[in-house]
Order: C-alpha cells, then structure tokens, then sequence
C-alpha cells in the first residue's frame, strides 16, 4: 500500500500526463493544455474570472527555456512554488495546519 507522500507524487505525474499531449509534443504543456490543467485541477486558487492575459503571464513564468511550452521539470517547479504559498499560509492561520493524515 503507497505511503500519502507516495500516492501524492504518483498524482503529480499522472496529473500532467493526462493534460500534456493533447496536442503537439506528448511530454509537455502548451498554453491551451495548462490552462486547462490549472482550471480542472487548481480551482481553489484560480479565480474563474482569470483572463486570457493571466495566463499568458502565468505560461511565460514557468516556461524557463522559452520553448513556448511547460515540460515536466518547469511543471514540477510550478507545484513546489504552490506547496510553498500553501505553507506560508498555514503560517499565518496555525489552526488550519494539518496534523494527521
């Protein structure tokens, strides 16, 4: 039986595997496929009023190599990046930190 820790990287990658491909190179993200990971996946911390220019920005952020796509390295920076704003806030609201699993 997988640990949390386990199951969690598991669904990191088959997360952005079930996105990447769609259309083009199989092993990244174009902007059409992030937005629509970000959207299906993160819609606690993407409001539904994110306009074309957010995204625009949000893809150019991650694309390090400038290749107009997000391959899995750039994603996985993505998510430890949203861990860390995740963290930050359990700092602020000691309540909410989670303390078993």
């Amino acid at each position: 039986m997988a640990r949390p820790m386990e199951r969690a990287l598991e669904l990191m990658v088959s997360t952005f595997h079930k996105y990447s491909g769609k259309e083009g190179d199989k092993h990244k993200l174009n902007k059409a496929e992030l937005k629509e990971l970000v959207t299906k996946e993160l819609p606690s911390y993407i409001s539904k009023q994110t306009d074309e220019a957010s995204f625009q920005r949000l893809m150019k952020n991650l694309d390090s190599n400038r290749d107009q796509e997000v391959d899995f390295q750039e994603y996985a920076t993505f998510l430890a990046c949203m861990a860390m704003m995740c963290n930050e806030d359990f700092h602020d609201c000691p309540d909410k930190m989670p303390r078993n699993m």
